[in-house]
């Protein structure tokens, strides 16, 4: 899992790329129960109950995600192509959460349940991965859909692929034993919170905004904390700030899926850069919170 989010991150082959056939995780509450001295549990063929056999099969799905978007970015593929991708993908995804057991879906009664083995934090990073993998997928159709010339229906499932990581980042940190404090928390919510951005600037439904502008108050709280942990998050600020000076520079071009973009979804390990559409990127000096006086306001 780690493989496939670094090497997209820090732009290096990936060192584990043929793990399909080895067999996947027991389920969680048999390996806790398992005593010195047992006999070790029957891993069998169905794996479907362990929270990380479900995470390792959604990562591979990230690593077919990663793909697409590069090849969207380089403009190396047809759009009929892209779009038949983005179906594929979003079936992919679709599949995946279909068979689940009931127990294992996103609900309040599922994540006090888990909480409560122990598993809570486990069960958020699932989804975590789940929603994050599912607005990248759909982030593309942002720009073609304020452009008349995209898919309604998938720029509407990133907005609600980001308003659902937003929701699960918040209800496991009011749930005790399930709250999530390492760094990629920091870097997905970024993501999560440009999608809040593109509601700011399009959206016409005033009850819309409204949800969007509370989700990026209480995203950069959360984002503040998590500095607190990991000094490195420093750059998610960073992050933000070059993005919202794009926005102002040139609204239109600004959710366009290219190299940049593709660079700001994926290279969280990397500082970015500002963009310039007329020139190579501008290359800037790495924003801190403190020197760009960055708050909720700037960003709503």
């Amino acid at each position: 899992m780690v493989d496939v989010w670094s090497s997209r991150s820090i732009r290096l082959p990936r060192q584990m790329p043929h793990m399909e056939d080895l067999p996947l995780p027991i389920d969680e509450m048999s390996f806790l129960q398992w005593c010195p001295g047992d006999a070790a549990p029957e891993h069998g063929d169905d794996c479907s109950s362990s929270l990380l056999a479900q995470m390792i099969t959604l990562n591979r799905i990230l690593s077919q995600i990663n793909d697409a978007l590069s090849e969207t970015a380089s403009g190396s593929t047809m759009t009929l192509f892209v779009e038949q991708t983005v179906r594929d993908l979003s079936q992919k995804m679709d599949d995946w959460y279909a068979a689940l057991p009931g127990y294992m879906h996103d609900t309040p009664e599922n994540l006090q349940r888990y909480a409560s083995q122990g598993l809570g934090r486990i069960f958020v990073a699932v989804y975590l991965g789940y929603y994050h993998f599912g607005q990248l997928l759909f982030y593309q159709l942002l720009h073609e859909d304020r452009h008349g010339s995209g898919n309604h229906y998938y720029a509407n499932k990133c907005k609600s692929f980001a308003a659902k990581l937003c929701t699960i980042v918040y209800a496991s940190h009011a749930t005790p034993g399930c709250e999530v404090w390492y760094n990629m928390v920091g870097h997905i919510l970024v993501i999560a919170s440009t999608v809040q951005i593109h509601t700011l600037l399009f959206d016409t439904d005033e009850a819309v905004i409204a949800a969007a502008r509370s989700r990026l108050e209480q995203n950069f709280t959360i984002l503040m904390r998590l500095r607190d942990y990991w000094p490195m998050l420093e750059s998610c600020f960073a992050r933000l700030q070059i993005f919202h000076e794009v926005c102002r520079q040139n609204i239109d071009s600004s959710f366009r899926m290219d190299m940049w973009m593709l660079k700001f979804l994926s290279e969280f390990a990397e500082p970015i850069r500002v963009k310039d559409d007329d020139k190579p990127e501008g290359i800037v000096g790495l924003y801190s919170v403190e020197n760009v006086g960055v708050s909720p306001q700037d960003w709503v």
